[in-house]
Protein backbone atom coordinates (compact mmCIF):
# COMPACT_ATOMS: atom_id res chain seq x y z
CA UNK A 1 0.00 0.00 0.00
CA UNK A 2 1.23 3.13 -0.91
CA UNK A 3 1.44 5.99 1.79
CA UNK A 4 1.95 9.91 1.18
CA UNK A 5 2.84 12.31 3.82
CA UNK A 6 1.54 16.02 3.02
CA UNK A 7 1.92 19.55 4.62
CA UNK A 8 -0.17 22.01 3.62
CA UNK A 9 -0.80 25.34 5.33
CA UNK A 10 -3.21 27.49 3.99
CA UNK A 11 -6.22 27.66 1.34
CA UNK A 12 -4.58 27.60 -1.42
CA UNK A 13 -2.26 25.10 -0.60
CA UNK A 14 -5.41 22.90 0.35
CA UNK A 15 -6.80 23.16 -2.66
CA UNK A 16 -3.63 22.08 -4.12
CA UNK A 17 -3.78 19.18 -2.49
CA UNK A 18 -7.07 18.14 -2.28
CA UNK A 19 -7.17 17.86 -6.54
CA UNK A 20 -3.79 16.32 -6.19
CA UNK A 21 -4.91 13.48 -3.29
CA UNK A 22 -7.74 12.74 -6.08
CA UNK A 23 -5.74 11.93 -8.87
CA UNK A 24 -3.40 9.62 -6.69
CA UNK A 25 -6.31 7.68 -5.47
CA UNK A 26 -7.12 7.33 -9.27
CA UNK A 27 -3.78 6.09 -10.03
CA UNK A 28 -2.63 4.35 -6.67
CA UNK A 29 -5.64 2.43 -5.46
CA UNK A 30 -6.02 1.88 -1.29
CA UNK A 31 -3.25 4.81 -0.82
CA UNK A 32 -3.00 6.58 2.29
CA UNK A 33 -2.63 10.31 2.96
CA UNK A 34 -2.08 12.14 6.05
CA UNK A 35 -0.16 15.19 8.24
CA UNK A 36 -1.08 18.73 7.98
CA UNK A 37 -3.99 19.96 5.52
CA UNK A 38 -7.13 21.28 5.75
CA UNK A 39 -10.87 20.37 5.25
CA UNK A 40 -11.01 19.90 1.36
CA UNK A 41 -8.10 17.54 1.44
CA UNK A 42 -9.64 15.71 4.66
CA UNK A 43 -12.98 15.58 2.09
CA UNK A 44 -10.44 13.56 -0.25
CA UNK A 45 -9.51 10.84 2.23
CA UNK A 46 -6.83 12.74 4.00
CA UNK A 47 -5.73 12.11 8.00
CA UNK A 48 -4.89 15.85 9.41
CA UNK A 49 -2.98 14.70 12.35
CA UNK A 50 -2.75 19.18 12.71
CA UNK A 51 -5.01 21.58 11.00
CA UNK A 52 -3.92 23.57 8.37
CA UNK A 53 -4.56 26.79 10.55
CA UNK A 54 -1.81 25.94 12.70
CA UNK A 55 0.61 27.33 9.68
CA UNK A 56 -1.66 30.29 8.53
CA UNK A 57 0.76 32.94 9.54
CA UNK A 58 2.05 35.62 7.45
CA UNK A 59 5.01 38.08 7.48
CA UNK A 60 8.41 38.12 9.59
CA UNK A 61 7.18 39.27 12.88
CA UNK A 62 3.63 37.47 12.87
CA UNK A 63 6.02 34.01 12.33
CA UNK A 64 8.29 35.31 14.77
CA UNK A 65 5.36 35.89 17.22
CA UNK A 66 3.99 32.46 16.61
CA UNK A 67 7.73 30.75 16.38
CA UNK A 68 7.44 28.76 19.41
CA UNK A 69 4.32 27.06 18.98
CA UNK A 70 5.10 26.25 14.52
CA UNK A 71 8.34 24.90 15.79
CA UNK A 72 6.76 22.42 18.42
CA UNK A 73 4.35 21.29 15.90
CA UNK A 74 7.41 20.84 13.27
CA UNK A 75 9.55 19.07 15.63
CA UNK A 76 6.59 16.33 16.62
CA UNK A 77 5.74 15.96 13.08
CA UNK A 78 9.43 15.13 11.79
CA UNK A 79 9.73 12.50 14.68
CA UNK A 80 6.34 10.61 13.67
CA UNK A 81 7.64 11.15 10.07
CA UNK A 82 10.59 9.36 11.01
CA UNK A 83 8.94 6.75 12.55
CA UNK A 84 6.59 5.73 9.81
CA UNK A 85 8.49 6.00 6.60
CA UNK A 86 6.04 7.55 4.34
CA UNK A 87 6.75 6.05 0.65
CA UNK A 88 7.31 9.66 -0.37
CA UNK A 89 6.77 13.33 1.24
CA UNK A 90 4.78 16.18 -0.45
CA UNK A 91 5.26 19.80 0.86
CA UNK A 92 2.52 21.81 -0.08
CA UNK A 93 4.21 25.33 -0.78
CA UNK A 94 4.78 26.65 3.42
CA UNK A 95 8.57 27.02 2.41
CA UNK A 96 10.11 28.05 5.39
CA UNK A 97 8.53 25.15 7.27
CA UNK A 98 8.40 22.80 4.36
CA UNK A 99 11.68 22.77 3.21
CA UNK A 100 13.56 22.27 6.87
CA UNK A 101 11.03 19.43 6.95
CA UNK A 102 12.09 17.59 3.92
CA UNK A 103 15.71 18.53 4.04
CA UNK A 104 15.57 16.05 7.00
CA UNK A 105 13.35 13.73 5.86
CA UNK A 106 15.67 13.41 3.05
CA UNK A 107 18.87 12.76 4.55
CA UNK A 108 16.89 9.37 6.44
CA UNK A 109 15.72 8.00 3.13
CA UNK A 110 12.49 9.25 2.41
CA UNK A 111 11.59 11.11 -1.05
CA UNK A 112 10.59 14.34 -0.79
CA UNK A 113 8.29 16.60 -3.36
CA UNK A 114 8.29 20.39 -3.21
CA UNK A 115 5.12 21.56 -4.33
CA UNK A 116 4.65 24.90 -5.85
CA UNK A 117 8.23 26.84 -6.18
CA UNK A 118 8.69 29.70 -3.64
CA UNK A 119 8.57 33.15 -4.99
CA UNK A 120 12.50 33.15 -5.80
CA UNK A 121 11.51 35.12 -8.56
CA UNK A 122 9.77 38.03 -6.91
CA UNK A 123 11.73 37.94 -3.13
CA UNK A 124 14.33 35.28 -2.16
CA UNK A 125 16.36 34.20 -5.02
CA UNK A 126 19.14 32.74 -3.31
CA UNK A 127 16.95 29.83 -1.85
CA UNK A 128 17.10 28.04 -5.27
CA UNK A 129 20.18 26.25 -4.38
CA UNK A 130 18.72 25.22 -0.65
CA UNK A 131 15.11 24.16 -2.66
CA UNK A 132 17.14 21.72 -4.60
CA UNK A 133 18.90 20.20 -1.63
CA UNK A 134 15.72 19.72 0.59
CA UNK A 135 13.51 18.27 -2.32
CA UNK A 136 14.03 15.10 -4.82
CA UNK A 137 11.44 16.98 -7.39
CA UNK A 138 9.76 20.39 -7.73
CA UNK A 139 6.70 20.69 -9.02
CA UNK A 140 5.97 23.64 -10.68
CA UNK A 141 3.23 25.86 -11.25
CA UNK A 142 4.47 29.01 -13.86
CA UNK A 143 5.97 28.05 -16.88
CA UNK A 144 9.11 30.74 -16.11
CA UNK A 145 9.78 28.35 -13.04
CA UNK A 146 11.70 25.31 -14.42
CA UNK A 147 14.65 27.08 -16.30
CA UNK A 148 15.77 28.55 -12.70
CA UNK A 149 15.92 25.25 -11.10
CA UNK A 150 17.56 23.35 -14.07
CA UNK A 151 20.36 25.73 -13.69
CA UNK A 152 21.28 24.15 -10.43
CA UNK A 153 20.52 20.51 -11.91
CA UNK A 154 17.24 20.13 -9.63
CA UNK A 155 14.44 17.37 -11.57
CA UNK A 156 11.28 19.91 -11.94
CA UNK A 157 8.06 19.26 -13.70
CA UNK A 158 5.98 22.33 -14.79
CA UNK A 159 2.43 21.31 -13.97
CA UNK A 160 0.11 24.15 -14.66
CA UNK A 161 -1.92 25.67 -12.11
CA UNK A 162 -4.95 23.26 -10.95
CA UNK A 163 -7.45 26.44 -10.77
CA UNK A 164 -6.90 26.93 -14.48
CA UNK A 165 -8.42 23.51 -15.43
CA UNK A 166 -11.32 23.67 -12.86
CA UNK A 167 -12.60 27.57 -13.71
CA UNK A 168 -14.31 28.02 -17.61
CA UNK A 169 -12.08 29.95 -19.69
CA UNK A 170 -15.48 31.97 -20.12
CA UNK A 171 -16.72 33.31 -17.23
CA UNK A 172 -20.63 33.63 -16.89
CA UNK A 173 -21.04 36.94 -14.85
CA UNK A 174 -24.80 36.76 -14.96
CA UNK A 175 -25.06 33.41 -13.63
CA UNK A 176 -22.54 34.12 -10.75
CA UNK A 177 -24.52 37.33 -9.86
CA UNK A 178 -27.90 35.67 -9.61
CA UNK A 179 -26.79 32.83 -7.32
CA UNK A 180 -25.58 35.33 -5.38
CA UNK A 181 -29.07 37.02 -5.52
CA UNK A 182 -27.24 40.49 -5.92
CA UNK A 183 -30.15 43.23 -5.78
CA UNK A 184 -31.18 44.43 -9.66
CA UNK A 185 -30.24 48.09 -9.05
CA UNK A 186 -26.75 47.51 -7.92
CA UNK A 187 -23.92 48.42 -9.42
CA UNK A 188 -20.87 48.57 -10.31
CA UNK A 189 -20.46 45.43 -8.23
CA UNK A 190 -16.90 45.27 -6.60
CA UNK A 191 -15.41 41.87 -4.52
CA UNK A 192 -13.48 42.75 -1.40
CA UNK A 193 -10.63 40.22 -0.76
CA UNK A 194 -8.64 41.05 2.48
CA UNK A 195 -6.74 37.68 2.44
CA UNK A 196 -7.09 33.96 3.71
CA UNK A 197 -5.14 34.59 7.32
CA UNK A 198 -6.27 36.43 10.44
CA UNK A 199 -3.04 38.14 10.08
CA UNK A 200 -4.07 39.39 6.70
CA UNK A 201 -7.72 40.46 7.73
CA UNK A 202 -6.33 42.23 10.43
CA UNK A 203 -3.79 44.71 8.49
CA UNK A 204 -6.52 44.39 5.43
CA UNK A 205 -10.02 45.09 7.10
CA UNK A 206 -10.00 48.92 7.98
CA UNK A 207 -8.37 49.70 4.60
CA UNK A 208 -10.80 47.78 2.40
CA UNK A 209 -13.67 49.42 4.52
CA UNK A 210 -12.42 53.07 4.09
CA UNK A 211 -11.70 52.21 0.32
CA UNK A 212 -15.09 50.83 -0.35
CA UNK A 213 -16.84 54.56 1.46
CA UNK A 214 -14.88 56.19 -1.27
CA UNK A 215 -16.32 54.12 -3.91
CA UNK A 216 -19.78 54.50 -2.76
CA UNK A 217 -19.04 57.88 -2.57
CA UNK A 218 -18.45 58.24 -6.50
CA UNK A 219 -20.86 55.07 -7.36
CA UNK A 220 -24.19 55.92 -5.07
CA UNK A 221 -25.37 52.69 -6.22
CA UNK A 222 -22.08 50.54 -5.87
CA UNK A 223 -22.46 46.79 -4.31
CA UNK A 224 -19.63 45.29 -2.28
CA UNK A 225 -19.32 41.43 -1.84
CA UNK A 226 -16.71 40.13 0.64
CA UNK A 227 -16.15 36.41 0.55
CA UNK A 228 -14.17 35.00 3.97
CA UNK A 229 -12.50 31.53 4.74
CA UNK A 230 -13.78 31.19 8.04
CA UNK A 231 -15.80 31.99 11.21
CA UNK A 232 -12.27 33.82 12.78
CA UNK A 233 -11.69 35.83 9.40
CA UNK A 234 -15.70 37.18 9.21
CA UNK A 235 -16.02 38.25 13.05
CA UNK A 236 -12.33 40.32 12.25
CA UNK A 237 -13.71 42.14 9.16
CA UNK A 238 -17.80 42.37 10.72
CA UNK A 239 -15.73 43.47 14.08
CA UNK A 240 -13.74 46.51 12.49
CA UNK A 241 -17.17 47.54 10.42
CA UNK A 242 -18.52 48.73 14.33
CA UNK A 243 -15.17 50.26 14.40
CA UNK A 244 -15.27 52.34 11.35
CA UNK A 245 -18.83 53.30 11.78
CA UNK A 246 -20.04 51.41 9.07
CA UNK A 247 -21.98 48.65 10.44
CA UNK A 248 -25.41 50.05 8.75
CA UNK A 249 -23.92 48.95 5.23
CA UNK A 250 -23.82 45.23 5.95
CA UNK A 251 -26.47 43.67 4.34
CA UNK A 252 -29.04 41.91 6.90
CA UNK A 253 -29.02 38.28 7.42
CA UNK A 254 -32.98 37.34 7.31
CA UNK A 255 -31.65 34.85 10.22
CA UNK A 256 -30.58 37.50 12.66
CA UNK A 257 -34.38 39.23 12.13
CA UNK A 258 -36.38 37.57 15.08
CA UNK A 259 -39.23 36.29 14.13
CA UNK A 260 -42.51 38.49 14.27
CA UNK A 261 -40.24 41.91 15.01
CA UNK A 262 -42.00 44.63 13.49
CA UNK A 263 -39.36 46.53 10.96
CA UNK A 264 -39.92 50.39 10.47
CA UNK A 265 -39.07 50.36 6.79
CA UNK A 266 -38.59 54.41 6.71
CA UNK A 267 -35.02 53.04 9.23
CA UNK A 268 -34.61 49.50 7.78
CA UNK A 269 -31.50 49.65 5.27
CA UNK A 270 -31.02 46.69 3.37
CA UNK A 271 -27.26 47.30 2.82
CA UNK A 272 -24.87 47.74 0.53
CA UNK A 273 -21.63 44.95 1.86
CA UNK A 274 -22.76 41.61 2.03
CA UNK A 275 -20.25 38.87 3.57
CA UNK A 276 -19.59 36.00 2.69
CA UNK A 277 -18.45 32.76 3.69
CA UNK A 278 -16.17 31.33 1.31
CA UNK A 279 -17.61 31.80 -2.47
CA UNK A 280 -14.49 33.53 -3.30
CA UNK A 281 -14.59 32.46 -6.70
CA UNK A 282 -18.50 33.08 -7.40
CA UNK A 283 -17.65 36.94 -6.19
CA UNK A 284 -15.19 37.28 -8.60
CA UNK A 285 -17.00 35.69 -11.46
CA UNK A 286 -19.77 38.74 -10.53
CA UNK A 287 -18.07 41.48 -10.08
CA UNK A 288 -16.74 44.70 -12.14
CA UNK A 289 -14.00 45.15 -10.10
CA UNK A 290 -12.02 43.90 -7.33
CA UNK A 291 -9.45 45.06 -4.51
CA UNK A 292 -7.20 41.88 -3.99
CA UNK A 293 -4.80 41.22 -1.13
CA UNK A 294 -2.08 39.81 -2.94
CA UNK A 295 -1.65 35.92 -3.20
CA UNK A 296 -3.33 32.85 -5.05
CA UNK A 297 -6.59 35.11 -4.89
CA UNK A 298 -5.07 37.18 -7.59
CA UNK A 299 -4.36 34.65 -9.87
CA UNK A 300 -8.16 33.62 -9.31
CA UNK A 301 -9.37 37.08 -9.77
CA UNK A 302 -7.29 37.21 -13.42
CA UNK A 303 -9.03 32.87 -14.25
CA UNK A 304 -12.13 34.62 -13.72
CA UNK A 305 -11.86 37.58 -15.99
CA UNK A 306 -12.00 40.41 -13.03
CA UNK A 307 -10.19 43.79 -13.35
CA UNK A 308 -8.37 44.21 -10.36
CA UNK A 309 -6.57 46.55 -8.21
CA UNK A 310 -3.49 44.56 -5.77
CA UNK A 311 -2.85 45.62 -2.53
CA UNK A 312 -0.86 44.31 0.67
CA UNK A 313 -0.07 45.14 4.21
CA UNK A 314 1.96 43.92 6.71
CA UNK A 315 3.71 45.17 9.55
CA UNK A 316 6.55 47.83 9.08
CA UNK A 317 9.21 45.53 10.20
CA UNK A 318 8.52 42.18 7.97
CA UNK A 319 8.06 44.84 5.31
CA UNK A 320 11.17 46.21 5.75
CA UNK A 321 13.17 43.04 5.32
CA UNK A 322 11.00 41.97 2.48
CA UNK A 323 11.54 45.19 0.24
CA UNK A 324 15.26 44.71 0.56
CA UNK A 325 15.59 41.39 -0.61
CA UNK A 326 12.63 41.84 -3.70
CA UNK A 327 14.19 42.39 -7.08
CA UNK A 328 11.06 42.29 -9.20
CA UNK A 329 9.22 45.64 -9.38
CA UNK A 330 5.98 43.59 -9.33
CA UNK A 331 4.35 40.76 -6.82
CA UNK A 332 0.82 40.14 -7.77
CA UNK A 333 1.10 36.68 -9.87
CA UNK A 334 -0.99 38.79 -13.14
CA UNK A 335 1.65 40.85 -13.08
CA UNK A 336 4.32 38.52 -12.89
CA UNK A 337 2.83 36.39 -15.45
CA UNK A 338 2.31 39.35 -17.82
CA UNK A 339 6.05 40.96 -17.32
CA UNK A 340 4.31 43.86 -16.63
CA UNK A 341 2.44 46.42 -14.56
CA UNK A 342 -1.05 44.93 -16.42
CA UNK A 343 -2.85 45.70 -12.96
CA UNK A 344 -2.11 48.57 -10.32
CA UNK A 345 -0.18 47.53 -6.98
CA UNK A 346 -0.23 49.22 -4.33
CA UNK A 347 1.56 48.22 -1.48
CA UNK A 348 1.94 49.28 2.17
CA UNK A 349 2.56 52.75 2.61
CA UNK A 350 1.01 53.29 -1.07
CA UNK A 351 -2.11 51.05 0.00
CA UNK A 352 -4.30 54.31 1.01
CA UNK A 353 -8.25 54.26 0.57
CA UNK A 354 -7.54 57.44 -1.83
CA UNK A 355 -5.29 55.24 -4.22
CA UNK A 356 -7.13 52.07 -4.30
CA UNK A 357 -10.70 53.94 -4.73
CA UNK A 358 -9.55 56.11 -7.63
CA UNK A 359 -7.24 53.15 -9.24
CA UNK A 360 -10.42 50.31 -8.82
CA UNK A 361 -13.02 53.32 -9.84
CA UNK A 362 -11.17 54.35 -13.12
CA UNK A 363 -10.79 50.15 -13.94
CA UNK A 364 -14.43 49.87 -13.88
CA UNK A 365 -15.52 52.75 -15.93
CA UNK A 366 -12.42 52.65 -18.66
CA UNK A 367 -14.05 49.99 -21.35
CA UNK A 368 -11.10 50.00 -23.49
CA UNK A 369 -8.81 48.91 -20.36
CA UNK A 370 -11.43 46.30 -19.49
CA UNK A 371 -11.31 44.46 -22.56
CA UNK A 372 -7.45 44.50 -23.10
CA UNK A 373 -7.42 42.77 -19.31
CA UNK A 374 -9.86 40.23 -20.16
CA UNK A 375 -7.56 39.10 -23.24
CA UNK A 376 -4.69 39.19 -21.63
CA UNK A 377 -6.23 36.81 -18.72
CA UNK A 378 -7.63 34.79 -21.47
CA UNK A 379 -4.34 33.99 -22.35
CA UNK A 380 -2.81 33.21 -18.87
CA UNK A 381 -5.64 30.98 -18.20
CA UNK A 382 -5.14 28.93 -21.80
CA UNK A 383 -1.09 29.38 -20.48
CA UNK A 384 -2.06 27.62 -17.04
CA UNK A 385 -4.39 24.98 -18.14
CA UNK A 386 -2.20 21.79 -17.92
CA UNK A 387 -4.26 18.92 -16.51
CA UNK A 388 -2.20 19.60 -13.42
CA UNK A 389 -3.30 17.13 -10.87
CA UNK A 390 -2.76 13.85 -12.74
CA UNK A 391 0.37 15.61 -13.89
CA UNK A 392 1.91 16.07 -10.30
CA UNK A 393 0.47 12.86 -9.58
CA UNK A 394 2.47 11.14 -12.60
CA UNK A 395 6.03 12.81 -10.86
CA UNK A 396 4.96 11.80 -7.43
CA UNK A 397 4.42 8.24 -7.93
CA UNK A 398 7.61 7.98 -10.41
CA UNK A 399 9.61 8.47 -6.75
CA UNK A 400 7.57 5.64 -5.14
CA UNK A 401 9.49 2.34 -5.09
Amino acid sequence: MTRIALVAGEASGDLLAAHLIEALKRRAAGAEFFGIGGPKMQRAGFEAWWPSETLAVRGYAEVLKHYREIAGVRRALLKRLLKEKPDVFIGVDAPDFNLWLEARLKRAGIRTVHYVSPSVWAWRGGRVRRIAEAADRLLALFPFEPPLYEKVGMPVDYVGHPLADVLPVETNRPAARELLELPDNAGPIFALLPGSRQSEVAFHAALFIRTAGLLRERFPNAFFLVPLVSRETRNRFETEMWAQGAQDWLCPEPTKIPVGAVIDPLTQSDGFVKLLFGHAQDALAACDGALVASGTATLEAALLKAPMVITYRMSPWSWRLMKRMRYQPWVGLPNILAGCFAVPEFLQDDATPENLAQALGNLVVDGEVRMRLGNLFTDTHRQLRQNTAEKAASAVLSLVK
